[in-house]
């Protein structure tokens, strides 16, 4: 496989979901995972979690245009996102009743030619957009995750945590399945390497979000329908409140980011270095604001846990080698978005707190 290119009304609901990261005895040496070592419940029983129960989230839905203008929908988006072709700089958006374009761009998400970017839309039903000089192909998807009619999902029954650290699964915050499909087919099929590196970045959205999870479900949508990458570009995200999503899709035998032979799927947050890369977003935008403090206590854990399992330094020095197409980078272990291209994620105060994160995530 090629190297891929680079939440109006709070739903709460029990952190029912299946757990995150490896029993310790599995950690030494990088062992291999299965199922049964890396995600384990609280009561210790790796099938405890087997069992499923029928929970409702909002449908999400979208409404593509192409080119420039006013764009209308028959629905109150939460987001819109925006993918150009051309020059990065020049494109904006603006909503009914704003006096000025916004400028797009500077987001997380990069792309190889032109740029994109996901706006917060405030519950608009139309929108303004504007391309740079000689753009040669724009267009836009309007998204609402929160207000569509209500899709059941079987999500585990049972909380899984291993050393402190539980996440949502997939089901647990409403992925749509079938958005990794375009005409029957897989659009982003699996495709896995070893572990080298972790990735942090914010995803740039609203701070003090009231629903987190549709705001991945919002991320899904742009990072697979928009940007056309089949799936959400993040293996983790982690929420204000601290609790920790499964983002990409990495198959069905309940081990999130990796396959039973301890192997990272390819995912989609840092183009050209993605391979081997495993990528941590914070939801919210960090380059003002730090990240809370039981955001930055998860994704600690978190980091502290992979790299334990896979044995890991995250305070070590590496020279990444891209198993795809053998292009070399010298970078850290642990390291920002902005360490591998020009963006200013994952944010300059997320940025100041990595050393900390290193040295705790070490400790």
């Amino acid at each position: 496989m090629s190297e891929p290119p680079t939440p109006t009304h709070r739903r709460k609901r029990p952190l029912s979901r299946r757990g995150v990261i490896g029993a310790a005895a599995a950690v030494a040496g990088g062992a291999a995972l299965t199922p049964a070592v890396f995600a384990a419940t609280e009561s210790g029983d790796a099938e405890a979690d087997s069992g499923t129960k029928p929970e409702s989230f909002p449908a999400t839905r979208s409404a593509a245009s192409t080119g420039t203008g006013t764009a209308t929908t028959a629905f109150t988006a939460t987001y819109v996102g925006v993918r150009w072709s051309g020059a990065q700089d020049g494109a904006g958006i603006r909503f009914p009743g704003d006096a000025n374009w916004q400028t797009l761009g500077g987001g997380c998400a990069t792309v190889d030619d032109g740029g994109t970017a996901l706006v917060p839309s405030g519950g608009a039903t139309a929108y303004a957009l504007k391309a740079p000089d000689a753009t040669t192909a724009l267009r836009s998807l309007a998204i609402d995750t929160t207000g569509g009619p209500d899709r059941t999902f079987k999500v585990p029954t049972e909380a899984t945590r291993v050393r402190g650290v539980q996440y949502l699964s997939r089901p647990a915050w409403g992925a749509d399945e079938s958005k990794r499909y375009k005409d029957g087919k897989v659009n982003s099929p699996e495709a896995y390497y070893a572990l080298q590196a972790i990735t942090v970045h914010h995803t740039d959205t609203p701070n003090n979000d009231p629903d987190p999870a549709a705001t991945v479900r919002a991320i899904y949508e742009y990072h697979a329908v928009t940007l056309d990458w089949g799936d959400i570009g993040y293996h983790f995200l982690i929420d204000e409140d601290g609790n920790v999503y499964e983002g990409r899709y990495s198959g069905d035998d309940g081990v999130p980011a990796f396959d039973p032979d301890g192997d990272l799927v390819t995912a989609f947050h840092t183009a050209g270095f993605n391979s081997g890369n495993l990528g941590i977003a914070l939801i919210g935008n960090l380059v003002d604001q730090a990240p809370t403090d039981a955001a930055k206590a998860s994704l600690t854990r978190l980091i502290k846990v992979i790299a334990r399992f896979k044995g890991l330094d995250p305070q070590a020095k590496i020279t990444y080698t891209n198993p795809v197409n053998g292009v070399k980078k010298d970078n850290e272990t642990v390291s920002g978005h902005r360490d591998w291209l020009e963006t200013d994620c994952p944010g300059q105060t997320m940025y100041d707190l990595l050393a900390e994160v290193r040295s705790a995530a070490a400790s």
